[in-house]
């Protein structure tokens, strides 16, 4: 068992009992334990972007609107004045957004009881052929937004959604825009954390300009051989654009962190979708993870993989036999899943986002 798991009293539930039994007054106050370990549990929590000065605000909006005159901020580093035109990602000065609402489809720790102020942007810097939100991230569907009218959506999800957080999912694009979306709502009244829901393939440039600004990195580490992030991802350097990224978020706020009621408000949660066939290359994820982050770093080994967007639709040119990424043409097997498990489990991660064995949340 890792030393963090040893317990100790948390002050903020301190019971003294007033009198025993027998009616004698106790010696000295009774106390209650949390059963979480103590580094990871947070007494009260201030989202990051409300510590940020004035001039290291204004910094970070002139360089966001810089970015969207040249972008250079994501791994595409496509150079496009962005006011004028776009780039792979087919979205230009305002963020396109398909759905903004409350979500009760994270994990436990992020969703709560109220849910998690989900902002779903439009398209994606990645071409998984495996998508399994493709109907977003590679359509150009929903709302035009401003950085302004972006920031007061944050609100009405916090004021009228009652959400713990705002969650920014698929954001790796429109960084500029988040940046100075967040920061226009700090200034008019929002006050809870900033989810940062991404694939990982960000830039260093990019994560620098959202420091002090988001709260919890949520990456989702893909797959971990270059062949494979070029076939099926239609990027070859994701996985090395993805190990640095999650070092440099992990750099940023650590691990992650809750409050006595269950709910996350700090630090790095990273996902990993199994894939059919791709065991060994989670293994190795797994491993980097407990070797060059953290072993206490939280992990989500996630089985819900489905053959999805191009998967299994038939070739062009064919006789209608012949499907594409067949390998990958089947849900992921107990096995697998086990398999990248006990490869994480034998690096010495041990903070995993499993169903809890009781009433609460899983911590």
């Amino acid at each position: 068992m890792p030393p963090q798991q040893l317990i100790r009293p948390f002050h903020g539930l301190r019971q003294t009992a007033t009198r025993y039994l027998t009616g004698h007054r106790p010696a000295a106050a009774q106390t209650r334990a949390l059963h979480l370990a103590p580094p990871f549990l947070l007494e009260d929590y201030t989202p990051r972007y409300m510590n940020i000065s004035s001039r290291d605000a204004a910094m970070k909006r002139s360089a966001a609107y810089a970015h969207l005159r040249n972008c250079n901020l994501c791994p595409r580093l496509c150079g496009v004045n962005r006011y004028e035109t776009t780039g792979m990602c087919l979205i230009g000065e305002k963020a396109k957004v398909n759905v903004i609402a409350p979500h009760f489809g994270e994990e436990p720790c992020v969703q709560g009881h109220h849910g998690s102020g989900s902002v779903f942007f439009s398209m994606c810097n990645l071409r998984c052929v495996f998508c399994q939100n493709h109907d977003i991230a590679h359509q150009r569907n929903g709302m035009d937004l401003t950085p302004e009218e972006l920031g007061d959506w944050f609100i009405k999800l916090q004021e009228v959604g009652n959400v713990h957080n705002i969650n920014l999912i698929t954001p790796e694009h429109v960084v500029p825009q988040v940046a100075l979306s967040i920061l226009h709502a700090r200034d008019n009244g929002l006050r809870i954390p900033i989810i940062y829901n991404t694939s990982a393939y960000d830039s260093l440039a990019s994560l620098e300009l959202l420091d002090g600004l988001v709260d919890i990195y949520l990456p989702d580490f893909k797959v971990w051989e270059t062949t494979t992030s070029k076939r099926l991802l239609k990027a070859d350097d994701y996985a090395a654009t993805a190990r640095e990224s999650i070092k440099a978020m992990h750099a940023q706020v650590g691990d992650l962190c809750f409050t006595g009621d269950g709910i996350a408000k700090s630090g790095l949660l990273v996902r990993h979708l199994v894939m059919p066939g791709f065991e060994a290359e989670g293994a190795e994820i797994m491993r980097f993870l407990a070797s060059e982050v953290s072993r206490d770093c939280f992990v989500n080994i996630m089985e819900q993989y489905r053959p999805d967007a191009y998967v299994g639709r038939t070739k062009r040119g064919s006789s209608g036999d012949e499907k594409r990424y067949p390998d990958i043409n089947r849900a992921v097997s107990t096995q697998e899943i086990s398999a990248v498990r006990k490869a994480a489990e034998q690096a010495g991660l041990w903070r995993f986002c499993d169903p809890p064995k009781h009433d609460g949340f899983n911590l």
